[in-house]
């Protein structure tokens, strides 16, 4: 064997091996994989006991801080005409809502003295249902994620944001209960 036939098939066998592991680790990310925490679905835990802390708590809804999502009382999830209930996003008296503002993308806390979601960057404001209201910076109000109940079981799946309510949506018709706690923005 000579030099040159013996470097041809080093190459080769160099260039194959690389080959291999570029086309097995393409494979390998592009496969899907099973997630849990956020990015997939959450257990959120028994529904029963999600109603008695936000009941206890007076009406702060249950925060899921894995998911990063919030979850209120929702008095029109047994209407199969609710544009939620049809997107599957409110079940037996219960929403999921994504803490992340409309607006820019900040985390939105609720608000125990107005009773709606607050948004310390820019001041966009929020209903109990999450939905954007008059005066806020944001396009459309908070997105929701699918929620299934199981065996008394809350499961909810962040692996994709479902319905973002259009500006002007109301279906709650709840004012303020107090004093704002974000001003920036406010009118």
């Amino acid at each position: 064997m000579n030099r040159r036939l013996f470097l041809n098939r080093a190459w080769l066998l160099a260039m194959s091996v690389f080959g291999v592991a570029f086309a097995g680790t393409s494979v390998g990310m592009l496969w899907p994989n099973k997630i849990s925490g956020f990015g997939g679905k959450i257990n959120a835990g028994k529904l029963t006991d999600i109603l008695n802390q936000i009941r206890q708590s007076d009406g702060i809804p249950y925060y899921n801080p894995i998911g990063r999502f919030y979850i209120v009382p929702y008095a029109h999830a047994d209407d199969p005409n609710n544009m939620y209930v049809k997107a599957g996003v409110a079940k037996d008296g219960i929403m999921v809502i994504f803490q992340k503002c409309a607006h820019l993308g900040c985390r939105v806390p609720y608000c125990p003295t107005s009773h709606w979601f607050e948004c310390p960057c820019h001041g966009s404001k929020y209903n109990y249902a999450g939905e954007r209201q008059v005066g806020s910076p944001a396009p459309a109000g908070l997105w929701r994620f699918a929620l299934e109940i199981t065996a008394g079981q809350v499961m909810v799946d962040t692996s994709q944001r479902l319905e973002q309510p259009p500006a002007g949506t109301d279906t709650v018709h709840q004012p303020p209960a107090g004093p704002h706690c974000v001003s920036i923005g406010a009118k």
